[in-house]
Formats: C-alpha cells, structure tokens, sequence
C-alpha cells in the first residue's frame, strides 16, 4: 500500500528537505502541487483533502488558513510551525519523552517540536522525572545554532556576500533579548518546570547544526546531585532510544583539543547529549542538526510512527 502524502509549504526550508527523505521510501506517493497554485486555497484544499499525511511547511498563520481547509477525518497533519505546539488537541510529536510515541501513534494532529525546544526538553524533562532536578529549579540556557534556522529570508541574508559584509554577519548575534522567543511556551510546557527558563539563542555565520547548554549547580539540586548523578540518569532515560544518545561521561575523546564540535550530528536525525562537570559544576550540552532532529527530519520520524512503518526509514542515525 503506497500512503499519499502532501507538503503543503514545499519551497521552503523545512519543505524541500521533507521531500529529500521523502523520495527515498517506496511505499510514499508524493503529492506536488503547481508552484504557481500554491497559494490557491482551492487548489490547496484538493491536495490537503485527498492526502493520508499532510505536512505543514507554513508560517502560523498560513497553517491555521489550511487547517481550515480540511474538510475530512481522514487527513492526518503533522505541522512544523509554532501555532499548534502548545494546543492540547495537538500531539507533541517528541516520542523520546516517556509514552509519547503511543501518542503519536494514534494521532490525527502532531506538531514538530522547535528546535532549540527539542534539546532543552529532553534534556531537563528526565532530570525532573528522576528526581534530580526540581521543578522550581531557576534554570537557564543558551543555544547557538547555524543560520539556515533563520529560513529562506535568513539564509538568502547571510549567504549574500554584500549583506553579509554590510551587516556584519561574519560574527555571532545574541537575538530574542527580551524574553520573548516563540520556542519558551513549549520549552516551559513539556519540560515540566514550573517557571519559564531564562533562554539566549545565538545564531552565527554557519549554515546548520545546533548546540543547547544548560547549566546547573550542585549545591541547589537535590541531595547536591554531582555531573555523573546527572549523566546516570539520562542514560538510564534515554538507553534504549535509537536516535538520542548520552554520550560517555569522559567525554575528552569527543573533543577538539578540548573544544565542543557543534556540527558532528548534521546530516542526521541524531541528537547526542554530554554532561560535563567538576566540583558541583554541571554544564548539560545537546548537539543536533537543527533541520534534522531539529525539524524536517523530526517530522518524518512523526510520520513513520503514525504510519506504522519503521521509525528510522529514510533517516539517518
């Protein structure tokens, strides 16, 4: 049986690397819309309607217009958008959080995670599971992430020359300083922390591949909970997981001269997370490709789940 699929959003970033794993399945047929049609709601409309899997590659508001367009209980939507994260009629599609790809399974509405949200939460969500971490805790973060997160308008800035020199992208920019980033609603809702983390994003002048740091002090955890505590119990979290990987705590063969390499997991649906600490210091860094894990490939590995077929086709590990 072939399942229909549609990507409603096909030109965009997220978009174009759907269909990249996409044409590697034989039991998908991809639905291609007329690029001069896409904007059409009743073109549009034909092509959600008649779809098993629709995958909204859309600005929120763009992504509410075509869930207005839907007129049957058979599509099954998975949005990559902010719009539906934090709706409780939307599944979260993170199935490596305890009984979420049961979820998932059953679902007829998903939405990708963000993807700084991606490592924040399921970096602090087993830590408040085991007891390690407390919910009030005052917990802080700080990603840096490649440009290509930014989307189409972003990478055509940073890979211009001219713009790139007149603004000086060459260097990394702090953004989102006012609290107000659209990832930190969810970050807050399935981290299962009780107040929002303080969180910096940084973007910088390499195309893709993400690193979340979270900080942490002994002295203020639980039973002053030590950096290998910490890397204990994400592996007993994760240890079964097939596509996030606890790195081993003596984690120096894994540097470069003792510096972290962001990109290693690009290209890949791989997130791998270390735990570094010394003398009730604890400094917790996951690293993904932010159009992998991140989102594109995320919202695939949804899609295998809801379809039933092995979680990992198409995708890399």
């Amino acid at each position: 049986m072939k399942y229909k699929v549609f990507v409603d959003g096909q030109e965009g970033t997220t978009g174009l690397k759907i269909f990249e794993y996409l044409a590697k399945l034989s039991d998908i047929e991809v639905l291609r819309i007329d690029s001069d049609k896409r904007k059409n709601p009743e073109e549009r409309s034909k092509f959600l309607n008649g779809a098993d899997i629709v995958f909204l590659c859309l600005p929120d508001s763009a992504a509410k217009e075509s869930i207005e367009l839907v007129k049957n209980d058979k599509t099954r939507i998975i949005n990559t958008s902010t719009a539906f994260r934090t709706d409780k009629n939307w599944a979260y599609g993170l199935p490596e959080l305890k009984n979420q790809r049961e979820v998932i399974q059953t679902a007829s509405r998903v939405s990708v995670p963000g993807c700084h949200a991606t490592g924040f939460i399921l970096t602090i969500r087993p830590l408040i599971e085991a007891g390690i971490l407390p919910e009030d805790y005052p917990v802080t973060c700080y990603s840096l992430t490649g440009y290509s997160g930014a989307g189409k308008s972003g990478i055509e800035e940073y890979e211009n020359s001219v713009l790139a020199a007149e603004r000086k992208l060459h260097v990394p920019r702090h953004y989102a300083l006012q609290h107000n980033h659209k990832h930190i609603p969810e970050m807050l809702m399935y981290s299962g922390l009780l107040y929002e983390p303080l969180f910096t994003p940084i973007k910088a002048n390499y195309a893709q591949g993400l690193a979340m740091s979270v900080p942490l002090i002994s002295r203020i955890l639980p039973k002053n909970a030590s950096a290998k505590d910490v890397h204990e119990a994400l592996s007993a979290y994760f240890e079964s997981e097939r596509f996030v990987h606890v790195m081993p705590y003596d984690s120096e063969a894994y540097l470069d001269e003792g510096q972290f390499m962001i990109s290693e997991c690009n290209h890949t649906n791989r997130l791998e997370i270390f735990v570094f600490g010394q003398e009730g210091k604890v400094n917790i860094i996951s690293r993904y490709d932010n159009l992998g894990k991140g989102a594109s490939g995320a919202a695939v590995q949804n899609m295998n789940i809801m379809l039933g077929l092995d979680e990992g086709n198409s995708l890399v590990n």
